[in-house]
């Protein structure tokens, strides 16, 4: 009897068995479920704690890793053009290997794949997909791969790439559908990391209008306003160089007043035709122009030399056609650097175009300060001619009818000299009171605008524009005097220039200190020949003696001539 009771004692108990250890497998499977919600939670809470665009990026990258138990995984950003990647971040392959791999991938084979169609892809094996590029030398064996768009707003940001799944595994549905919410969550904490940094941003700018504009209505100077200009331009736009021209009087032409960066003394004072460069195409259109390569845009002259080492450039008005152009400000990133996009182009102009606002209303002010001070001289001129002088009239008068009733000898001759002297005073008075009623002299009789259009005049003989570059108080520290011999000095060095030297390029530096003055001109043409006439050059020597100055000049081994005019200025 046992024996036929003990089957179906031991039949149970393996049916219970069996339940315990599906049991205990869909325990697990809850466990791990649960452990993996948890995980995800915790990733899409990391994520969306990083308010920094370049960390977030970061953390998402490596979340999705851990989230997957991927070896390797990649962010990629997609480019203005929406068809190829303009960053891409790793994790899992080492500083080294990524040297040795070469440049990061553009966003073809792969990749690209999921550029066109952007929708999750899982792969067994990379290699065998018909759009499968291979990889290139140096680069780490990937088989299995899983690729996930991130969308911010409706619009693809970027791609999620993971490979080699730990333990020799496959992607599976569950490992897409974990990462798909990753990248929606990502896609979220991206799109706020964005809002904080363009808030920040318009912070930035703001403070900066700010700064200017209270620099600029506190009467500072103006040179002093300028490189403020610069300076918050280059740093906000992430720029190696940042320059600011402004108009030349009477002229056709901009010099450049400030500079700021790499290599700023290339740039400074330099006079640009409207023409041929970029600050001056954005001045003539007065619209923004941006160069995604300045030392390659055919629309800019390569001479004189200044973009070495640049790359992306833009170039936007001071003000606007309506209310005129002030002048320009240019900023330049090193050569590889991201051009600058739209928005970061309309956030410059922006900030020109309230420069520009600062400008006029400091101008307006200088300009009321300036009516009252004439109206002030005119008040005063016209009380010494109504009042002063016609009572030193009157009492001269009264004087030399006096003097017929003297009859002492030296007292009428004492009366006589006083009344000489009312009428010479009187004669200082009216000077003083035409002084007082002058206005300044005519527009563009300043130095710079002299020489500018002398360049410009010699121009069509040498075949070429020179270079012209002026630093410094040109127009005010330099005496009208000394001005008409630098531009004597300055044609005849041109017209030798042009008739013997036989140059394709010439450079006109004019600067002064407040000490002194100098004019440099050089060219790369044959040099001065020692039996050469001597004459012009002898002129100019000589002018430069009467003023206490001296001419230098000289000849290069490999040819071209550079002659150097330098005179002190008067009071020091």
């Amino acid at each position: 009897m046992a024996s036929a009771e003990e089957p179906r004692v031991r039949l149970p108990q393996l049916k219970l068995d069996e339940l315990l250890e599906e049991l205990r497998a869909r325990i697990d499977a809850a466990r791990g479920i649960r452990d993996r919600v948890h995980s995800l939670l915790e990733a899409v809470l990391t994520v969306g704690r990083e308010l920094d665009l370049e960390q977030a990026l970061h953390s998402i990258v490596e979340a999705a890793a851990a989230l997957v138990d991927a070896e390797y995984a990649a962010l990629g950003v997609i480019g203005p053009d929406g068809s190829s990647l303009s960053a891409f971040l790793t994790v899992g392959v080492t500083e080294e290997q990524i040297a040795e791999i070469g440049p990061f991938p553009e966003g073809h084979g792969i990749l690209g794949e999921v550029i066109r169609h952007p929708e999750p892809l899982r792969l067994e094996k990379i290699s065998q997909h018909p759009a499968s590029y291979g990889f290139p030398a140096h680069h780490p064996p990937m088989n299995t791969f899983l690729g996930v768009p991130i969308r911010v707003r409706d619009q693809v940001f970027g791609n999620l790439y993971l490979t080699e799944k730990r333990g020799g595994g496959q992607f599976d549905e569950e490992d897409e559908s974990v990462l798909s919410t990753l990248a929606v969550a990502a896609g979220v904490a991206i799109d706020n990391a964005r809002l904080y940094e363009e808030s920040r941003l318009r912070e930035r700018w703001l403070r900066a209008n700010a700064e200017i504009t209270y620099s600029l209505m506190s009467g500072s100077a103006r040179a002093e306003v300028l490189k403020l200009i610069a300076e918050r331009a280059r740093e906000i736009m992430g720029s190696a160089l940042a320059a600011v021209a402004l108009p030349m009087e009477a002229t056709e032409s901009l010099a450049v007043e400030i500079a700021v960066g790499m290599d700023a003394q290339a740039h400074r004072g330099l006079v640009l035709p409207l023409s041929s460069t970029l600050m001056g195409l954005a001045f003539s259109a007065a619209a923004p122009v941006t160069s995604d390569d300045v030392c390659q845009d055919e629309r800019i002259s390569p001479e004189p030399p200044r973009f070495h080492g640049l790359g992306p450039a833009v170039a936007v008005p001071i003000g606007t056609g309506e209310g005129g152009v002030r002048g320009v400000v240019l900023v330049a990133r090193e050569a590889g650097a991201p051009v600058f996009s739209g928005q970061e182009t309309e956030k410059l102009q922006g900030f020109a175009a309230q420069a520009a606002i600062a400008m006029e209303l400091a101008e307006r002010r200088k300009d009321a300060e300036q009516i009252a001070v004439l109206q002030d001289r005119d008040r005063i001129a016209r009380d010494l001619h109504d009042l002063a002088i016609q009572r030193l009239f009157a009492t001269g008068m009264t004087l030399q009818s006096a003097g017929r009733f003297i009859e002492h000898p030296e007292a009428a001759e004492r009366v006589l000299r006083a009344v000489d002297d009312l009428d010479e005073t009187i004669k200082i008075i009216r000077s003083a009171i035409f002084g007082l009623r002058s206005r300044e002299g005519a527009a563009g009789a300043g130095l710079r605008a002299r020489i500018v259009r002398l360049v410009d005049g010699e121009t069509p003989v040498l075949g070429f524009p020179p270079s012209v570059r002026m630093e410094g108080l040109v127009d005010t520290d330099v005496p009208y005097e000394i001005a008409d011999h630098i531009v004597a000095v300055l044609s005849e060095a041109l017209t030798n220039i042009a008739r013997h030297a036989r140059a394709e390029r010439a450079q006109i530096v004019v600067t002064t200190d407040g000490r002194e003055v100098s004019l440099t001109v050089s060219d790369n043409g044959v040099g001065i020949p020692p039996d050469g006439r001597r004459s012009g050059l002898r002129n100019m020597a000589e002018r430069a003696e009467q003023l206490g100055g001296h001419l230098d000049v000289s000849s290069a081994d490999g040819g071209g001539a550079t002659l150097c005019w330098r005179v002190p200025l008067p009071g020091t």
